[in-house]
């Protein structure tokens, strides 16, 4: 069955990210909301806001053992900084990280040679982090300050993106 969550048969599309508590998720949504766009942006809810370290895309799921046990990387926690909104081209509202902590770029590269390692894609662009507020939203205009939220990011996950009629984001196995 498409979608299904059992590992056996099929494609899973996947991505690694860091994925939010419930506390500070909570508050991005609510930040999230107070920024203006119009009828037409197509706002992600609270409770799919994350940061993508990694897009994998279609993955055979008899893939996903190997997988798992590849992205199990020694992890040194470190705390993010949110706090510059941006509306990027494309018309995606973003909110950026003050900077990029050296502990967040080393996961990062971790991580692809990881995935390199199983043959599996890797972005070749630059890594650009950021937690996606609204897709369309080319007529925003991003608020003149961002939430000022410290995330103490203690782990990440691998996840999955669900097609409909169930959807939404499942993480199959988080790392800390």
């Amino acid at each position: 069955m498409p979608g299904a969550s059992s590992e056996a048969g099929g494609k899973a599309r996947l991505f690694v990210a860091l994925w939010p508590g419930p506390e500070l998720r909570d508050a991005l949504g609510a930040w999230a909301a107070t920024w203006p766009c119009d009828a037409r942006a197509k706002r992600v809810a609270a409770r799919h806001l994350h940061l993508t370290l990694h897009f994998l895309g279609d993955v055979p799921r008899e893939r996903l053992p190997a997988l798992r046990q590849a992205l199990g990387l020694p992890f040194a926690p470190f705390t993010l900084a949110l706090g510059r909104p941006t509306l990027w081209p494309g018309q995606t509202a973003v909110l950026e990280p003050e900077r990029i902590p050296p502990r967040l770029r080393r996961l990062h590269a971790a991580l692809g040679d990881a995935l390199r390692s199983l043959t599996l894609p890797v972005e070749a662009r630059g890594f650009r982090p950021h937690v996606t507020i609204a897709r369309r939203a080319g007529s925003a205009v991003p608020p003149a300050a961002g939430p000022g939220l410290r995330w103490p990011v203690r782990g990440y996950a691998l996840v999955e993106s669900r097609r409909q009629p169930q959807g939404g984001y499942a993480v199959l196995q988080a790392y800390a």
